[in-house]
């Protein structure tokens, strides 16, 4: 028998199947992991089964080992299907279908095993020599069986007496799989499912179980979209099937968690990175056993061996976080779609604030629109106030804190109520901006801001390459008070710290959430400990529900309107409506105040009215006139390499081959020129992609590795920004 083997590698020249023999001794199947001899290497290559055959017209070597089975028929055409659409290697799909801390080194983590004690059936008793050895076999007798460690602790005897008694054939050692258990620290209470208010059960019993279909459950902040997926969830697995659901932060996992697992138990496994990669690993196995009915996970979760699936869940659907920025760059909403119309089941896109393009194919029927309109809380929806910056600085105020949310953070705090403030911070380039008009110099031909290059004193748009010098006078009134804008974390907190000294404040940002379940830590303990402000970036901005929160402050709420993107106005209304949604979640009202120097940006007027409806309107219409998704497909092809002219001639290739077939720009320097010293190059292509448009770029790529060996290409299709 010949075995198609798919090699471990991200070498796009390997991207292929390698012919292997399968030995005798050997059982092997579609999906097993293997180790087999590779070309002239020493080391042995890891790689997996992709098709089993009579015959192959080479002279090949043998599989070496047989591994575990990693993956079934239905998850290797998803992984074919990612590797055409992303322009990837399968291995580099297959990868993300293989156990956590395996892809590298079949042996990296292994179960963990723990030795137990019983006694042998027939063994005759009457060999106990002393009163240590009575001990031990009667706790055994009342316990069947029992870890050596508790035998040792409950009965006070040595290793010694146990050895002696193996020796004596009354016991038997064995090892036992122990499951490393990511739940152990939480006291989780069992609760029962909730009084559905009408619009949910309406939802609820619009979704079809028994079919293939896509729906929109969009519901304002606060409606109530969690408990309809619990119940949903309920039906599912009365149905004898299984569930997904994939959050979009590390930072919501823990609230989310506890929900499910105080509904369903220990029948709930979760995945994400800050587990162990043994705890990680062992969550893989206990859904590949079947142990487990339901996986929580952010983005790679959709990929977890589970069995039987009956529905697939995805919440804030319209996160950012739910696209990959790495190698397959792929899209989990793409993927889970294709799930869904593979296993026949139902896809739910929860969210507040959809993403244009969901909400675009909800209205065209391409998806079922499910919407809740209000809050469950008695309390409705916060009152949101917008404050105007340059008012402010021109009345002498330059702290961070508008005069409005200082007065309302020392009410808020005088009642024993909380506050967060959330300091947007999405994006990494530095844009200009002028603080006496708000003004941001944007691209007239893209309609997005122009982004500074400090090295070259230039405003660079990163989508059609045009260049202009950066001013020192502001274009638009005049003034001389231009400045580039940003501020962190640690400032704010320092100017809490000086204008609120008998405040509690705890921060919530990348720097202090690198330890092991420090966002739950950090959440606990604002909880739990009445902190007065909880202080955070985007990791704060959704999905947390504090009943005593009942004001929330948003500072600088426009730097993700000045992004370079085409995505500027959308972000920026789903992070400020989901901000603002955090307030008065409980039974006091709330209340959010965000702070702008560009009050009349459409986006922010739409926050302030929480009107989703008429930021859509807006959106669509400037999308349609400047053919942005979801009327094309955006690809970014960036190429890179040590030589600059190389790379420069390698993307104007690239832009001379594909110009005949497809609405491309010019090439331009990267908006991150040089990475780790290799020089990029960017090809922007705006066109509705299709397998025939697929197959023109995957030809390219397959030929351009033939000829330009030295260059690195990547192509991202629809990416979250233009870096």
């Amino acid at each position: 028998m010949i075995a198609e083997v798919v090699v471990n590698s991200a070498a796009k020249e390997l991207n292929r199947v390698f012919d292997y023999g399968v030995p005798n001794n050997l059982d092997v199947v579609v999906g097993m992991r293997v180790l087999v001899p590779f070309g002239y290497r020493k080391q042995n290559e890891i790689g997996y089964i992709v098709k089993l055959k009579e015959s192959s017209p080479y002279k090949c070597k043998d599989i070496i080992k047989a591994d575990e089975i990693v993956f079934d028929e239905e998850k290797l055409e998803i992984a074919k299907w990612m590797s055409k659409k992303y322009f990837c290697n399968l291995s580099d799909a297959i990868k993300l279908l293989v156990p956590p801390g395996t892809t590298n080194d079949v042996d990296a983590v292994k179960a963990k095993t723990e030795k137990w004690v019983s006694i042998i059936q027939g063994a005759d008793l009457a060999l106990i020599k002393n009163e240590k050895q009575k001990r031990a076999v009667d706790f055994l007798l009342d316990n069947i069986e029992a870890p050596i460690y508790e035998i040792m602790e409950y009965v006070d005897v040595s290793v010694n007496v146990l050895k002696t008694l193996e020796k004596n054939k009354i016991i038997e050692f064995k090892e036992n799989r122990i499951y490393r258990d990511p739940f152990k620290s939480k006291n989780i209470k069992k609760t029962l499912p909730y009084e559905l208010n009408d619009e949910q059960k309406r939802a609820l019993e619009s979704i079809d179980i028994e079919k293939s279909k896509e729906y929109l459950l969009y519901g304002v902040t606060g409606s109530g979209k969690t408990e309809i997926y619990l119940q949903l969830i309920d039906k599912v697995i009365k149905n004898g099937k299984t569930a997904i659901v994939l959050v979009p932060e590390i930072s919501l996992t823990p609230q989310i968690t506890d929900r499910f697992l105080s509904r369903f138990g220990n029948i709930v496994a979760i995945l994400h990175s800050r587990l162990s990669k043994g705890e990680r690993y062992d969550e893989w196995q206990k859904i590949k056993s079947g142990k487990s009915k339901i996986v929580i996970g952010a983005r790679s979760a959709i990929f977890a061996p589970i069995k039987n699936l009956g529905v697939i869940i995805i919440d804030e659907e319209h996160d950012s976080s739910y696209k990959s920025e790495t190698i397959p760059k792929y899209d989990v909403r793409d993927v889970a779609k294709k799930m869904s119309e593979l296993y026949n089941v139902p896809l739910v896109l929860g969210s507040a604030t959809p993403d244009v393009r969901t909400y675009y194919k909800a209205l065209n029927g391409d998806i079922e629109l499910l919407e809740l309109k209000n809050r469950i809380s008695t309390q409705g929806m916060p009152e949101i106030s917008v404050v105007d910056m340059r008012n402010e600085l021109a009345t002498g105020n330059k702290t961070a804190f508008s005069r409005k949310l200082y007065y309302d953070m020392v009410e808020t705090i005088k009642k024993g109520e909380q506050i967060m403030l959330f300091l947007n911070r999405r994006g990494y380039s530095t844009f200009i901006m002028c603080r006496d008009c708000g003004h941001v110099v944007k691209c007239k031909e893209c309609d997005v801001s122009m982004t500074y290059h400090m090295t070259e004193n230039k405003l660079i748009c990163h989508y059609c390459g045009k260049t202009m010098t950066s001013p020192t006078i502001c274009p638009e009134c005049g003034s001389t008070r231009i400045r580039y804008f940003g501020s962190g974390t640690q400032k704010i907190e320092q100017e809490l710290k000086k204008y609120l000294p008998n405040a509690s404040v705890i921060r919530m940002d990348v720097d202090t959430t690198k330890g092991k379940n420090a966002h739950e830590i950090i959440l606990n303990k604002f909880k739990n400990e009445n902190i007065n402000i909880l202080l955070g970036t985007q990791m704060i901005a959704k999905g947390h529900d504090f009943e005593n929160v009942t004001l929330v402050g948003v500072l600088a709420a426009d730097s993700s309107l000045n992004i370079g993107d085409y995505k500027a106005n959308e972000r920026t209304y789903q992070l400020l409506t989901q901000v603002a949604g955090r307030a008065g979640r409980g039974s006091k009202k709330g209340k959010a105040i965000i702070q702008t120097y560009l009050p009349d940006e459409f986006s922010i007027k739409a926050v302030k009215e929480q009107n989703y409806k008429n930021f859509y309107d807006t959106e669509i219409n400037m999308r349609e006139k400047l053919n942005y998704p979801p009327f094309c497909d955006i690809i970014v092809a960036v190429f890179s390499g040590t030589e600059e002219e190389k790379v420069k001639l390698a993307s104007e290739d690239f832009y001379k081959k594909v110009k005949e077939y497809f609405e491309v720009y010019q090439p331009a320097p990267a908006p991150i020129s040089k990475i780790n010293g290799e020089y990029r190059w960017r090809v922007l292509i705006k066109e509705k992609l299709s397998d025939d448009k697929n197959k023109i770029l995957s030809d390219y790529l397959e030929s351009f590795l033939k000829t330009k060996s030295d260059i690195k290409i990547s192509i991202d299709v629809n990416p979250n920004n233009m870096s």
